[in-house]
């Protein structure tokens, strides 16, 4: 019986050393795409160039700018404003509200859409009997009645620059662009620690991997909104599908392998209104991490089976399209660590081991370094800035293994293709911290399941920090500093989504 017991044991324990192992090893791929990109990175800042076209141009092409809105009685006015002061010729723009909501915004949003064509601007105000589609199905509809070349979408928590399309249409001279993507700014990263962390995070994403895979002819994906695209590569890609919750990065590929080249400008900012409670980057995050595993699902036997693009397009293809499924393993990374804690101390010859898997530091490392050239390349060099550099981004990790359980979850739901609503992120139209968004109507007072489990594994991870005192004769410390910060991170989010307002 003892023997049956110990075998059970040991069985146990190779499955726990094997996923530990494995989920290191993932993440230290993806540490290694990153440096990859890090380094394409430096090399293309020096070859970042802009083109010019003068909007007096009377050869000007047709543009059509769609605006899909769902319940946004806070920021309607506001996108529609800047909108309409976009530079280009009335004749040559027309304006599309793809307008799904179904509250008391509507009648603003007719409000406005009548001032403005007043004014002389061809605007039109799309209702829809029923969201078949969500966002995808919105777009697709709008494009039946598109009049322009060249579709610009902006979500409404954009506000576009008045020479927008100054910035993005001349790169349409080349007939292979399908797609211009601009980089997205940020009005309010200062209101809260919340918005301060998503803008470090979004700018790695628009510096490092966008840059990165765009400078070398990789796949990149349109990021929804802030974008032109060529019409007739919609078209030839199969138009807007929505069967993903990330129907922008799913138009991506297709369109991409298409043949369709992209080409991302990271010199052009595009302002938008980061998510300010934490029910709304929930949402926010569960549907792009969702939408990833859709895609991957989606996609990844077309890239593989694709003669048309090379092997190194391939390995940044399907890197990028698992991308979020990188939150199981950091998930699991993290709650493996605390019987790891305990397995190292019942079997100090596997001492060996230990010391190889600390070499997965490097991945730490990888990223800090990584991060830091985009924060200076933003704020600048310096003491002070370094600090503020290395405060941001253990808060950043913290938030990152606080979010992994929530966004597995998400990730689980899209590789086993369940099917749910495309939730939108509420907007507040508030800048300044301190400003309560008490009274807004679109915050949720409801209460994730996830927080249930999330506030069981925070002292979960708190018996990870007491463990390496009650180990041993001195104890084991190792892994206490990222314990500390598993502790941290889904503490504070516990605590943020018990605390509605």
């Amino acid at each position: 019986m003892n023997d049956v017991l110990h075998q059970i044991l040991l069985i146990f324990i190779s499955i726990i050393i094997f996923l530990y192992t494995f989920s290191l090893i993932i993440i230290f791929i993806y540490s290694l795409a990153q440096g990859n990109l890090l380094l394409i990175y430096l090399n293309a800042k020096s070859k970042a160039n802009k083109l010019n076209w003068n909007t007096s141009n009377k050869n000007l092409p047709m543009v059509t700018i769609q605006l899909p809105i769902y319940n946004e009685l806070y920021v309607i006015e506001r996108l529609i404003n800047s909108v309409k002061r976009i530079n280009y010729p009335k004749e040559k723009l027309q304006i599309q509200v793809l307008d799904d909501s179904n509250d008391q915004s509507i009648t603003l949003t007719s409000k406005l859409v009548k001032k403005v064509k007043n004014e002389g601007l061809d605007i039109i105000h799309i209702k829809r009997k029923n969201r078949k589609g969500f966002k995808a199905g919105a777009l697709k509809e709008g494009l039946k009645s598109a009049k322009g070349e060249f579709i610009a979408i902006f979500d409404a928590d954009f506000i576009p620059d008045a020479n927008f399309l100054e910035n993005t249409i001349p790169y349409f001279k080349n007939k292979k662009v399908g797609l211009v993507q601009t980089k997205w700014g940020h009005i309010n990263n200062n209101y809260s620690i919340l918005t301060k962390i998503q803008a470090f995070a979004l700018d790695a994403h628009f510096s490092l991997e966008q840059v990165g895979r765009n400078a070398k002819g990789h796949f990149i994906n349109f990021n929804g909104t802030a974008g032109v695209w060529r019409k007739s590569a919609i078209i030839d890609a199969g138009n807007w599908q929505a069967d993903t919750l990330a129907e922008d990065l799913d138009l991506s590929y297709r369109a991409q392998l298409k043949n369709w080249k992209f080409v991302y400008l990271e010199n052009v900012t595009t302002p938008a209104e980061l998510p300010i409670t934490i029910n709304a980057i929930r949402s926010q995050q569960f549907r792009w991490n969702k939408g990833g595993a859709e895609n991957f699902q989606k996609i990844i036997s077309k890239i593989l089976k694709s003669n048309n693009i090379s092997f190194k397009t391939k390995v940044h293809g399907i890197l990028h399209l698992f991308n979020s499924s990188v939150f199981l393993n950091i998930f699991l990374v993290g709650i493996l660590s605390v019987p790891m804690l305990y397995i190292k101390s019942i079997w100090p010859d596997l001492a060996w081991y230990y010391n190889f898997i600390s070499l997965f530091i490097i991945s730490t490392i990888i990223y800090f370094i990584s991060y830091w050239f985009v924060h200076k390349n933003l704020y600048g060099t310096g003491i002070k800035s370094f600090i503020n550099y290395i405060q941001r981004f253990v808060i950043f990790y913290c938030l990152t293994i606080g979010f992994s359980l929530h966004n597995s979850i998400a990730v689980l739901e899209g590789h086993l293709r369940k099917k749910s609503d495309f939730i939108r992120t509420p907007k507040f139209n508030l800048k300044d911290s301190g400003k309560s968004f008490k009274n807004n109507k679109y915050v949720s007072g409801k209460i994730s399941y996830n927080v249930i489990y999330e506030g069981l594994i925070t002292f979960y991870f708190l018996f990870g920090l007491f463990s390496p005192f009650i180990i041993g004769n001195k104890g084991d410390f190792g892994l206490f500093p990222f314990h500390l910060m598993l502790f941290i991170g889904f503490a504070f989010l516990t605590i943020k989504s018990l605390k509605i307002y």
